[in-house]
């Protein structure tokens, strides 16, 4: 009979059933993935929202990075499922089948441990400022905090490790980070693995394309996951795709980028973040003591939830500086935004083209390029530019950098996915340009300024056509 005491299950909207192992009580060194699981580090995620700011548009969009990780884990086995074994044949030293999924699926639970408030946006305007980011603050905190726990874990509900065994926190915390020069001294089976974090199509990114199309509506199945999982393996390059398999990828790449546009980059999604960046520019010094890696205690207790409470407070401060942001924090909290768009444009870009030489690859270059065409009476006008950017081809620099491969099956060879037809048809990056202000009334000289300098229609062109 199956032992059913030794594994949880967790039921999820998107994936169904999960399953974790849970605890032996004759194996008291053991440590179970429900422990994991439990620990005040992955709880902590219940409290840090998955659409940092999208939650405040999309009413139904309001899980967390808690279900998110839970959903990594759960795809590290299927990923596994399916592609130990080529990763075996490629690599002769990869480790027991159970010590390679362990490893992955704390790795996806793992993979967000660092994220404070508002997710990314708190990588960019707070993290940033002590050389950090939410990935190597996780690492410092795989390292610190986890490190013993992990090395207990034996099991998962499908394998186990070998004997002479033991689960390396340091490669947990190697993986949860995206490549960078220096990486060539790991072995050749956890660098093919890291493809599986840090790619086009990865254990996050396909949970949480799920997650956040279901999540907002845009889509209950939102691409074919088992037919991408079925047709991926290990070869000598690395992470590859049969050419069976390319029209799940390019859907998977089409749902992910119009999430971006439609949710991720919403334009009032974009008001909220400069609203909020506005805010934390001035409050830097009453949310948090300092560098997060020099107090992980009191960064374990800061989270969404404890940052808006704490804002709300502000209000009845006794210092007239708080009470003023207070008093700012209750608009946000209140939905009254300060920037409004008025107008946008979109700019794509091919394989080719000049990306970073283009004057949109800098919003303050802008800024300043807009004004002078603007009417001098309206040039010194309250505006903010907002550029975001999607970048999601393979083989690039960037977010989105992996390694992927694409096995042509007619001529019998791997090749990288750029060389492949569809890929041409899928721009490498795209930038959305937009300009806010605090009052419409000189939307069109602000539309015609921004045609001007992406060469766009003029107002005579408008009016004759």
């Amino acid at each position: 009979m199956r032992a059913y005491h030794l594994e949880n299950l967790s039921h999820d909207a998107v994936h169904g059933y999960i399953p974790f192992s849970a605890r032996r009580e004759s194996h008291s060194d053991e440590t179970s993935e429900r422990q994991i699981i439990d620990h005040p580090w992955i709880q902590r995620l219940r409290q840090i929202h998955q659409l940092q700011t999208a939650w405040w548009v999309f009413p139904t969009a309001e899980h967390t990075r808690f279900p998110h990780v839970i959903g990594a884990m759960h795809l590290a086995s299927r990923a596994i499922a399916v592609l130990y074994d080529s990763l075996k044949d490629t690599c002769a030293d990869t480790p027991s089948r159970g010590y390679v999924e362990c490893l992955l699926r704390m790795a996806g639970l793992l993979h967000d441990v660092g994220h404070g408030p508002f997710g990314h946006f708190f990588d960019e305007f707070y993290l940033r400022d002590f050389g950090l980011n939410h990935e190597t603050l996780g690492a410092m905190i795989i390292r610190s905090q986890l490190a013993d726990l992990l090395r207990g874990i034996r099991r998962n509900p499908n394998s186990e490790l070998a004997r002479h065994e033991q689960l390396d926190p340091e490669q947990v915390a190697w993986l949860i980070q995206r490549p960078r020069g220096g990486d060539e001294d790991q072995p050749r089976w956890l660098r093919f693995l890291r493809g599986l974090l840090s790619g086009i199509y990865t254990i996050d990114n396909m949970d949480f394309v799920l997650r956040d199309a279901y999540m907002t509506g845009y889509s209950v199945r939102a691409f074919d996951l088992e037919r991408l999982l079925h047709y991926s393996f290990f070869s000598e390059s690395g992470l590859t795709i049969h050419d069976r398999g390319l029209d799940a990828l390019v859907r998977f790449m089409t749902v992910r980028a119009e999430l971006f546009r439609s949710v991720y980059f919403h334009r009032t999604v974009r008001a909220i973040d400069l609203t909020l960046a506005d805010l934390f520019a001035v409050s830097k010094a009453y949310l948090f003591p300092g560098n997060p890696a020099e107090n992980l205690d009191a960064y374990l207790n800061f989270t969404e939830a404890s940052l808006l409470i704490d804002v709300s407070r502000w209000a009845s401060s006794s210092s007239t500086e708080q009470r003023e942001l207070g008093r700012q924090w209750g608009d946000l909290l209140r939905r009254q935004l300060r920037w409004k768009m008025a107008c946008q444009r979109n700019l794509v870009f091919a394989e080719n083209d000049r990306e970073r030489s283009s004057i949109f690859s800098d919003s303050k270059l802008v800024e300043r390029q807009l004004r002078a065409c603007l009417p001098r009476a309206i040039q010194d006008a309250p505006l903010r530019i907002d550029i975001a950017r999607l970048l999601q081809r393979p083989h690039t620099h960037g977010p989105a950098q992996g390694q992927n491969f694409l096995f042509d099956s007619a001529r019998g060879s791997v090749r990288p996915l750029t060389t492949n037809e569809l890929f041409r048809r899928i721009p490498v990056s795209y930038r959305i340009c937009r300009i806010y202000v605090q009052n419409e009334e000189h939307a069109g000289e602000l539309a015609t300024a921004l045609d001007t300098l992406i060469g766009g229609p003029s107002d005579d062109d408008l009016t004759n056509m």
